[in-house]
Parts: C-alpha cells; sequence; structure tokens
C-alpha cells in the first residue's frame, strides 16, 4: 500500500472542502483506494490530506494531474503543497 500526504494552508477550510469532495470522482478514476481529511489542532486552515493508491506510480501519476492543479487552484490552497508518497513498513 502506497499513502500520499499532502499538507497545504487554505483561505477558507468550508469553501475547500466543497471543492475537494466534489473532486471525489476524478480521485476514484486516478486509483484512490481511500483517503482521509485532517485538520491541525490549532488551524483549521491548515489540512492534511492522505490518499492510499496500490503503487507509487499511480499517486505519482495522481500529483501530475492537471486536473488537481485546477482544483487546487480553484479550492483557494495558499502557496505551494507539501508532497510526500509514502510505503507502508
Amino acid at each position: 500500500m502506497t499513502t500520499l500526504f499532502v499538507r497545504h494552508a487554505v483561505s477558507d477550510y468550508k469553501a475547500w472542502r466543497k471543492v475537494y469532495d466534489a473532486f471525489a470522482p476524478v480521485q476514484k478514476a486516478s486509483g484512490v483506494k481511500a483517503e482521509s481529511v485532517y485538520q491541525a489542532a490549532d488551524d483549521p486552515n491548515d489540512v492534511t490530506v492522505t490518499h492510499d493508491f496500490a503503487n507509487a506510480a499511480d499517486a505519482r501519476a495522481f500529483i501530475e494531474n492537471p486536473k488537481l492543479k485546477e482544483a487546487m487552484a480553484s479550492a483557494g490552497v495558499v502557496g505551494a503543497p507539501t508532497m510526500w508518497i509514502t510505503n507502508k513498513a
């Protein structure tokens, strides 16, 4: 199992969440097996998202999908996100 972690600041969590939820069909078509959303305890606009994939290649392809960048921009992501891919040990 491969997990992609994405951490970013958003301008408004509720507005971001609407776009994130609407993006679910693209996630599924891109091989996302499961996902989770977390907010920092002291800042609800500091968001970390996890996406599980079958392999790292699928995770990399998802990161490079232009639709993902468009969704992030329209959702109010502030600055560049931090992304990293992990494999379960």
